[in-house]
């Protein structure tokens, strides 16, 4: 049995409850640690988290979350903190709420110093979701503790006798003199200059946040609404360059100019360059709207991006600059997956899985009517697309063959079937398959092999060529669902992206495993790769074109799991 650590200052009995609190399924989820300054609160919380996070300990007393105490209260930066420990994005309550929801497993999060009514009434609205435990400290007569405690929650009133043995304490300040039993709040940070893109990529984080979140729309040249837009992966720990990559990402055009020039002087050492944004408000090229979907363009299409979103089209957008190019109407559904055949045949999945193909952009054939006329079977491309309308998915890719090239569709079982060039079919997740890529490899004097790239809602991609027992292991592997895969074969070799539940966008070296990640905060809907090793990140509010810098991670990133 693994030895109980004793809480320091004799509070033995508080920590007993806490744990008990913590073991009773029928208990209320949010426990308030309250009473006077120093008291020690905080001082109980620490031995909490501590004795939550040892290796081994019990399920139902491990903690997953803690969110660092500051004396700037920030709601965004509380959420962003929680999510991102989480392994989830959430921009605002609204979404962390819903998110926890869904997950559904059992999480610890502990808060210390919660002040405010806005965190508050944060910490009510996740106590609503199953499974969630919230662990609160607020002091006595604070407007957070007066909301907390008529709202049924348990309470530890540390400044009440019977949560403290008195001779364990009597001990305990004699051994320590008269050092405090609480730990003290952090210190007040420096002032930032809000004004000032590399000042707020070097500050702290939960300062800057709590201070655009006060401020108003429109202050600061746009450099509040790009930080608050792409929150979350600020706030995480990164270095100055990283950050300022990612701010520059989420900047407007109705931003001040010189901001830009700032920030892609301060990101020239992170691992990307940026090559442009269109944002939600873009007028000078428009933006696109939200992303549900990406493809890179082939064949007429070449030097284009494929944009699907929730407006029921396909918008057609110039690599070089996000521009717009044209537009597909595809009916009254909204597009779930889109790929291009190499002949410029675009293929979009609906609702229900089902295939569209559009050809407008597609060469009309060559040769006298009367000799098509006389050509009364169906073409290949007819044949093929008759498959496809026959299947239900719920991802499809394209890559190119020696005639039609092969179409890959995934399910919700699971299973990859191919179509065109090469036929088959494996069953490569544990569940739905969330995102497909696919690739036609030259390999000597075979010509080309298809190569098919699958994300799991498993958290897995897998490799598989049709006519061959898919990769035993995963290329990669995270505690987080696949949103979306794409894949090239670049100068340095075949090359593949994936964007992660969790808010992460590797894209991998497959010959060397090299590696790097951006993370643009918001929750990453699709992602698209060229040709040149350009990356495309799809959003709900803006879409970020990146190029590979010099810098590579050779290991991937790691995430822990949680029980």
């Amino acid at each position: 049995m693994m030895r109980w650590d004793r809480p320091a200052g004799g509070r033995e009995p508080a920590a007993a409850a806490l744990l008990g609190w913590l073991s009773d399924a029928q208990a209320p989820h949010v426990c308030l640690v309250s009473g006077s300054e120093g008291c020690g609160k905080s001082a109980l919380l620490a031995w909490l988290v501590h004795h939550g996070s040892r290796p081994g300990g019990l399920a139902e007393r491990t903690v997953h979350a803690v969110v660092p105490p500051s004396p700037d209260e920030s709601v965004l930066a509380t959420v962003w903190s929680i999510a991102d420990q989480l392994g989830v994005v959430a921009r605002a309550p609204w979404e962390l709420v819903p998110v926890l929801a869904a997950d559904g497993r059992r999480t610890v999060i502990v808060l210390p110093d919660v002040r405010g009514e806005a965190v508050a009434e944060l910490v009510l609205a996740l106590a609503g979701v199953p499974g969630i435990r919230l662990v609160v400290e607020s002091r006595l007569g604070s407007p957070a503790h007066r909301l907390l405690s008529g709202s049924g929650c348990a309470e530890l009133d540390l400044d009440l006798g019977q949560w403290r043995d008195e001779q364990r304490f009597a001990q305990w300040q004699a051994s320590h003199g008269s050092q405090h039993v609480v730990a003290g709040m952090p210190k007040p940070k420096a002032v930032v200059d809000l004004w000032d893109p590399v000042a707020v990529c070097r500050a702290d984080a939960s300062t800057v946040t709590a201070a655009y979140e006060r401020a108003r729309r429109g202050e600061y040249g746009g450099l509040r609404e790009a930080w608050l837009r792409a929150g979350q992966s600020l706030c995480r720990d990164g270095d100055p360059a990283s950050r300022a990559l990612t701010l520059l990402a989420a900047l407007g055009d109705g931003a001040d100019p010189r901001l830009a020039s700032a920030l892609a002087e301060a990101a020239a050492a992170s691992a990307w360059c940026w090559e442009w944004s269109r944002v939600s408000g873009d007028l000078v090229p428009p933006w696109p709207g939200p992303v549900s979907a990406l493809a890179v363009g082939e064949g007429p299409l070449a030097g284009a991006v494929l944009v699907t979103g929730p407006s029921g089209s396909v918008r057609v957008v110039r690599m070089g600059d996000g521009g717009a190019r044209g537009r597909i109407a595809v009916g009254s559904f909204q597009p779930q997956s889109v790929s291009v055949l190499a002949d410029g045949t675009v293929l979009v999945l609906d609702e229900a899985g089902r295939v569209h193909a559009d050809g407008s952009w597609v060469a009309r054939p060559t040769g006298s009517g009367i000799a098509r006329l006389l050509d009364e079977g169906p073409t290949g491309r007819e044949v093929l697309l008759a498959a496809l309308r026959d299947h239900v998915g719920t991802a499809i890719a394209c890559a190119a063959g020696p005639d039609l090239g092969v179409v890959a569709v995934g399910d919700a079982a699971g299973e990859v079937r191919a179509f065109g060039d090469w036929e088959g079919a494996a069953v490569l997740h544990g569940g739905r398959v969330n995102a497909l890529a696919a690739l036609g490899v030259p390999v000597g004097s075979e010509g080309v092999v298809p190569l098919v790239y699958s994300g799991g809602a498993d958290g897995t991609v897998r490799a598989w060529s049709p006519g061959h027992a898919p990769m035993a292991a995963p290329l990669a592997e995270r505690d987080s669902a696949v949103m979306s895969v794409d894949a090239a074969m670049t100068q340095s070799g075949p090359a593949l992206t994936v964007a992660w539940g969790d808010g992460a966008v590797e894209w991998i070296e497959v010959d060397t495993g090299a590696r790097r990640t951006f993370r643009p905060g918001p929750p990453v809907r699709a992602v698209a790769l060229a040709l040149d090793g350009r990356l495309l990140v799809g959003m709900d509010e803006y879409l970020v074109c990146l190029a590979p810098g010099s810098r590579a991670q050779p290991t991937p990133e790691g995430v822990q799991r949680r029980p």
